[in-house]
């Protein structure tokens, strides 16, 4: 995966640097809009080998809220600016930060908070060999988590029960069949928004 490593640390800072001009604007909203916390919002993550990493996004819901590490639309804990930075997934640009530095990828696994790499149990824990990444297989595939969670009853139950589950299971597809070119595909797909087919499922 040495091209997967060259490609992300050079996009990445290409990334930044021309995108400087889109994180002053989203900064200057956050801060006139959501007075009262900070534009970043920090977070310990899970990344590669189970180490712990800071990742870095626009921050898009309330300070000091109480809630539920499982996002839900509509939750009232996420800002109006913060609904619409999340749909365009602008609050997740600092992550090229994450990128440059190594504790990210482009492609992976998305970054699960502590507690959750406690449940892989088995095979399941190669997938924490991975670098976790901005977008993934199992990302498109559920890019309208959010809204598909506030469809149940108990959305904290249906997260643990069907879709963390369904998300080990594609991202160990992942990573015993990487493919450079799929990772182009991915990030174009997630740019654009379309879907793609990974295996023999559409994602």
């Amino acid at each position: 995966m040495i091209l997967k490593h060259i490609f992300d640390r050079s996009v990445s800072f290409i990334g930044l640097i021309f995108l400087s001009p889109v994180f002053l604007v989203v900064a200057i909203m956050i801060r006139r809009q959501m007075p009262g916390g900070p534009v970043i919002f920090t977070q310990k993550r899970v990344g590669r080998k189970g180490n712990l990493f800071t990742m870095y996004k626009f921050r898009s819901m309330t300070v000091g809220h109480n809630g539920s590490s499982v996002s839900v639309a509509g939750e009232s804990r996420i800002t109006p600016l913060g609904a619409k930075l999340r749909k365009y997934k602008l609050d997740e640009l600092p992550e090229l930060w994450n990128v440059l530095i190594g504790d990210m990828s482009f492609v992976g696994p998305r970054p699960d908070v502590p507690g959750y790499a406690d449940k892989l149990t088995g095979a399941d824990r190669e997938i924490l060999k991975l670098r976790p990444g901005i977008t993934g297989p199992a990302s498109l595939k559920y890019r309208n988590e959010e809204e598909l969670l506030a469809l149940q009853a108990d959305p904290q139950r249906y997260n643990d029960e069907v879709i963390f589950p369904d998300k080990v299971r594609i991202n160990r597809y992942y990573l015993n069949n990487y493919s450079f070119l799929k990772d182009l595909q991915m990030i174009i797909c997630t740019v654009l928004g379309r879907k793609m087919l990974y295996g023999e499922e559409e994602i």
